[in-house]
């Protein structure tokens, strides 16, 4: 059975996308930490981020790379943080949070409510940011 993520790249189930090439794709996650939180994975499905084959590995580290940047443009922060977990979803993924402080990468903390249209927002925000690059 394909993980949650793999049917939201197939479109069975809907994403506030911000990012995609033929090989990896970024939404913002639906229980974020900050606004503009995102999760950045490979299309191809694969659990654990360390049994990626070393090519998609370091693309998708690129990729995600470029997706911050584009977080760091539209969402006012001192930096994007980095988390890789893999607990909850069997797809690897990379969590790019936005931060003011280091106490904001923590997972144990009560996540945001946001309204879809303040999701559309941010979206569009980090989309227009990458697609200047």
């Amino acid at each position: 059975m394909a993980s949650i993520f793999s049917r939201i790249v197939a479109g069975e189930i809907p994403s506030w996308k911000v990012a995609e090439d033929e090989r990896y794709y970024a939404f913002l996650d639906i229980n974020p930490l900050a606004e503009g939180h995102t999760l950045v994975i490979p299309k191809k499905e694969v659990d654990y981020i360390f049994d990626l084959d070393a090519e998609t590995y370091a693309g998708l580290w690129q990729f995600a790379g470029r997706v911050a940047k584009a977080v760091r443009e539209a969402v006012p922060c001192k930096r994007v943080g980095v988390a890789v977990l893999g607990m909850e979803v069997p797809h690897a993924h990379i969590h790019l949070v936005p931060l003011q402080s280091e106490a904001d990468l923590d997972f144990r903390k009560e996540k945001k409510q946001l309204s879809p249209e303040r999701f559309a927002e941010i979206a569009a925000a980090i989309a227009a940011a990458f697609n200047k690059q």
